[in-house]
């Protein structure tokens, strides 16, 4: 059982309803919801304490019913609700949650790392999940829940027996992480990089930077904050800081030599030098796997274990997953981007031979004022890129810049003629799918691609 009756009723600060089942699960919403689950029925609208993004009107009270349907085994609720169910109620149920989080971190008595960053904070989080698991019992966050509601639902979802636990932060707006630190309250403090993503919320890459090292606030006493090496300054006196990065100088040095398909990596850590090969391309992605190491160091866990585990890892969804079609690879991308890490996959198409490279680009949202000088930046670095696609208002700007590499240029996904793309190219070229999550990712465009190539 992962909550005892008595356990929620103590995290709530309750003392009705006595009688109640044990739930396995945690959920907010029924279309995933597992039988013997809470189900706590949050509102669409968090209220003025976060800046959220996709507000909406809609209340986790109106799903009650399906929730029952589903199989939920109690709710947790701040109106009165019709259902035979067992139902905690409390005056907001987004504080409740938050009070199930608290409780679990306290009961929890593992090692807890929370990792932030502009770009790349899912798959460091996998690449440590896979890691950890393998030495010891870890909880994670899924997907990318990172958010006011989704690291306390990551955190009420830990077993009290995890022997670590791995949760990624996120934010959108200045003063977002903080509290999410003190929540997880982490013996280890991940930033994994800085770059100009929010930037149009934020202002200034340094008002980001400032953001992501906020992250150290929560941080366990005698914790310890990873950063690179390039963004260690001397502002953040507080806190232990261990650097990590490709200069010799780094607290945990890295060597990277790239390949077609996968990368050799040389890194020292306390002194001692290994080597791995990650099974994916890009320089940045070597990079994250050092940031990992780093923080298994930080975390006292076995490096040596973790490093026999580097040709292992898998990316999650849509960062960087390769698949073939018809003689074509497919980059699958297309989970998000930014102009670094948009940067950052057209280097890495470009080092791949043989056969030609297709960039197909989605616009990169919430840039602000700078967004058209960003993406003409994007558009310059395709010089040794064969064929180009650009989908949405960002990159309508920038057609003369790609030459004649220009395919097409459209608005939207929606009008894109996959039937033209397709005939552009051959077996044994290389399609990269780059673009911010509303792009590509939530069209699932990729799934398309696939099955049109494979249906030709």
């Amino acid at each position: 059982m992962l909550w005892q009756w008595h356990d929620l009723l103590a995290a709530l600060n309750l003392s009705e309803p006595k009688e109640g089942r044990a739930v396995t699960g945690v959920s907010i919403d029924t279309r995933t919801l597992v039988a013997g689950d809470l189900f706590v029925a949050l509102s669409g609208d968090p209220g003025p304490r976060f800046d959220a993004s996709g507000r909406g009107n809609s209340d986790g009270h109106e799903f009650v019913s399906a929730a029952g349907e589903a199989g939920a085994a109690a709710l947790l609720v701040s109106n009165d609700v019709e259902s035979k169910l067992p139902a905690l109620q409390v005056t907001n149920t987004l504080d409740g949650l938050w009070q199930l989080a608290r409780f679990a971190r306290a009961r929890m008595h593992g090692r807890v790392a929370a990792v932030t960053g502009s770009a790349g904070k899912t798959t460091a989080r996998s690449w440590l999940e896979q890691i950890l698991s393998a030495q010891l019992p870890t909880h994670a966050s899924v997907g990318s829940y990172n958010n006011h509601w989704g690291v306390p639902l990551s955190l009420a979802r830990m077993p009290e027996y995890s022997g670590y636990g791995v949760f990624e932060v996120g934010m959108n707006h200045a003063g977002e992480i903080t509290p999410l630190s003190e929540l997880v309250a982490p013996h280890v403090a991940l930033v994994l990089n800085v770059l100009p993503a929010h930037i149009g919320q934020l202002g200034s890459l340094e008002a980001i930077r400032q953001e992501k090292l906020d992250i150290r606030q929560g941080l366990q006493e005698n914790g310890i904050l990873v950063v690179p090496y390039d963004l260690a300054r001397s502002d953040v006196t507080d806190v232990e800081v261990l650097t990590f990065g490709f200069d010799a100088n780094a607290d945990v040095a890295a060597t990277v030599q790239t390949s077609a398909d996968f990368l050799s990596v040389e890194v020292t850590i306390a002194e001692v030098n290994y080597r791995y090969d990650l099974a994916t391309t890009g320089e940045h992605l070597a990079l994250t796997s050092v940031a990992v190491l780093a923080v298994i160091h930080a975390l006292g866990a076995d490096v040596g274990k973790a490093v026999e585990s580097m040709s292992l890892l898998d990316n999650p969804p849509g960062r960087g997953n390769m698949f073939m079609a018809s003689g074509r690879t497919i980059v699958d991308d297309s989970y998000n981007a930014n102009p670094v890490s948009m940067t950052y996959a057209i280097k890495a198409l470009t080092q791949r031979v043989p056969g030609r490279r297709i960039a197909i680009l989605g616009e990169m949202l919430e840039l602000g004022e700078q967004s058209q000088e960003l993406h003409q930046e994007v558009a310059l670095a395709c010089g040794e890129v064969d064929v180009v696609v650009t989908v949405g208002e960002g990159f309508a700007h920038t057609r003369s810049d790609f030459g004649d590499r220009l395919l097409v240029h459209v608005d939207s996904v929606d009008h894109l003629d996959l039937d033209q793309l397709i005939a552009v190219t051959q077996p044994g070229d290389t399609i990269l799918v780059k673009g911010s999550n509303k792009v590509f990712w939530v069209n699932k465009f990729v799934s398309k691609l696939i099955t049109s190539l494979e249906s030709d």
